[in-house]
This record gives structure tokens, C-alpha cells and sequence, in this order.
């Protein structure tokens, strides 16, 4: 009996799979998928409008300025940084070395001083490579403030020109003449550009190479949007300056908010140093051993990279994101 129910639905499945593959019932299917296709092609499906182009042509763009944003932060060179922290006139050459000088006055107050190799070798580092990136940094960091504080004026300024009837390299000049450093060296830089031929597209990033900030990055994706795909560039920017001002405004809220424990952190971060100090100066032959013995280097090796720890740690705590 199990035989034969067995040869029973095999050949039903046979039967089955011949009856469909023969072609039986494609009028029906033909007929339902008439029924599903004819009003699509009657709604016109088939052929997008202009805004639909228009609206493919943006994300394109607006992919291609994200990827060379990110190219962009990935390759990050000592001649970048030099611009960034405006020192533009100032040759990588020389920046190498000035901080090998600065390396090799360290290690000689070091060796005048007695101090141990490890003591030396870290002074060296710390001197030579890490004072000269760090003081890059504070000076780029100051330079963005100091920028966007003034961006969105200039961009109202913009704004002005445009609606009063001036076209929009004569906007950017005005910009580039009245406004205070650093915005107007770096209009000076996009006007200087179009003159002699650079696009409007390839100035605003060269100007985001100089200033990396998300307020530029906006500015150069609205300009580039408007010089490929039209529009009122405007309201456009005016409405660009708004989103700026609220930004800053968040960006003071934020730091009205975490001003307690980011002075909480610097005391916590500072008093060890601070009462290094203090016994040094009260009672240096007690502290000495720290810097003459071999395992008081070992004991400064430790201390400074668990404290370096506990700041990263902190200042990721205290370090919001707007």
C-alpha cells in the first residue's frame, strides 16, 4: 500500500510539473499581468519627470561629496596641517626642522640635568613630534572658532548681494574684502581661484582642505547643488545661515551644560602634576629618586600612561557630539 501511494503522488507530481511547464494557463498569467502592467504605463511610470531627475542627480552628488570628504580626512599630510593652522607661507621643510631642534634642545637640558636615557628618550619624542602636532592642533582648532563665529555673517552678506541684483562672483569678492580673518583669506583663496579658471566646485573644496569644518562642507554642498542643478541660491543660503546659527546656539547650550565636569576633569587631571611639583620644590632629594632611578623611571612610565588613560577616558565622557 505505501508502494503505491508513493508511485501515486509521483506521478501527480510528474503530471504537475508537465502540465505547468507545457505552457497550460500562460493565458491567464499573461492576462493577470496585462491587468497589473496597463495601469502603471497609463500613469506614466515609465518615463520620470524632471524632478525625479533632478532628485537622482542630487543624491548622486551629494555620494560623490561624501566620499571625497572621507578621502579627504583619511589623508591628512604636514603640508594639510600647516594649512589648516595658517601657516601657509611656512615649508614643510622647515617645520621638520624646527622640531628637530626643539627635539635636540630637549635632550640637551635633559643630559646637562642627569637625567636617565628613558627620561631622555621620552623627552625627545615628546619635544620633537608630539609639542610641535599638538601645537598644530590647538592653532587649526582656534582658527575653526574663530571661523565659523563669523561664517554665517558672511554668508548673510552673500545673501544680500544676491537678492540686491550682484551676481555671485561679485558676492564672494565682497565677502573676500570686508570680512575679518580667517573667513576673508579663504574667499581671498576661492576668488583668487575662479579668476584663473578653478570652478566653483573644485574652490569649495580646496577650501574645505584649508578648513574642515561641517559649515563649509554645507556651504560647498548648497553651492555645488545650485551651480549643477539650479535653483534660488538665495533662500537657499539664507536659509544655510540659519542652520548655522542654530548650531552655534546648540554649541553654546552644550557648553553651558558640561562646563562642571570639564572643570572637574582638568582639576582631577592636573593635581597630580601639580603636587609633583610642589614636593619638588619643598623637598626635591624625597622626589628624586623618581628621575635618577631605574625604577622611579619605570614608576613615570607607568603614572603618565595611566594618567593618559584616565584624561582620554574623561574627555570622551565630557566630549559631546552636536
Amino acid at each position: 500500500m505505501i508502494v503505491l501511494m508513493a508511485a501515486f503522488l509521483l506521478v501527480l507530481a510528474l503530471g504537475g510539473a508537465g502540465y505547468v511547464y507545457a505552457g497550460a494557463g500562460r493565458e491567464r498569467q499573461q492576462k493577470r499581468f496585462a491587468a497589473v502592467v496597463k495601469p502603471q504605463a497609463g500613469r506614466g511610470a515609465a518615463t520620470p519627470d524632471g524632478n525625479a531627475i533632478k532628485r537622482k542627480n542630487v543624491q548622486q552628488l551629494l555620494k560623490q561629496i561624501e566620499s571625497r570628504s572621507a578621502e579627504q580626512k583619511q589623508k591628512i599630510t604636514t603640508r594639510r596641517r600647516l594649512d589648516m593652522a595658517g601657516f601657509g607661507g611656512v615649508s614643510v621643510r622647515k617645520y621638520w626642522i624646527g622640531s628637530a631642534a626643539l627635539g635636540l634642545f630637549v635632550v640637551a637640558f635633559c643630559f646637562l640635568t642627569h637625567q636617565g636615557l628613558l627620561v631622555i628618550a621620552m623627552a625627545a619624542f615628546a619635544a620633537g613630534l608630539g609639542l610641535p602636532r599638538w601645537v598644530l592642533g590647538f592653532l587649526k582648532r582656534r582658527r575653526e572658532k574663530r571661523f565659523t563665529a563669523e561664517f554665517a555673517n558672511a554668508i548673510d552678506v552673500v545673501v544680500r548681494s544676491v537678492r540686491s541684483g550682484l551676481p555671485t562672483n561679485e558676492a564672494l569678492k565682497i565677502v573676500a574684502r570686508e570680512s575679518p580673518e580667517p573667513v576673508r583669506g579663504e574667499f581671498a583663496k576661492l576668488v583668487e581661484g575662479m579668476k584663473v579658471g578653478v570652478s566653483l566646485e573644485q574652490g569649495c573644496r580646496r577650501m574645505y582642505e584649508s578648513m574642515p569644518t561641517a559649515e563649509v562642507s554645507f556651504f560647498g554642498i548648497v553651492m555645488t547643488i545650485q551651480q549643477k542643478s539650479g535653483g534660488n541660491l538665495s533662500e537657499a543660503l539664507s536659509n544655510l545661515a540659519g542652520v548655522l546659527r542654530d548650531r552655534k546656539r546648540l554649541q553654546g547650550k552644550i557648553k553651558a551644560m558640561s562646563s562642571e565636569a570639564k572643570a572637574s576633569a582638568m582639576i582631577i587631571g592636573s593635581l597630580p602634576v601639580v603636587v609633583m611639583g610642589i614636593v619638588y620644590l619643598t623637598t626635591p632629594a624625597y622626589i628624586s629618586l623618581l628621575f635618577t632611578e631605574r625604577t622611579g623611571n619605570l614608576l613615570l612610565v607607568g603614572c603618565a600612561f595611566w594618567m593618559s588613560v584616565g584624561i582620554f577616558v574623561m574627555r570622551k565622557m565630557i566630549n559631546f557630539k552636536h
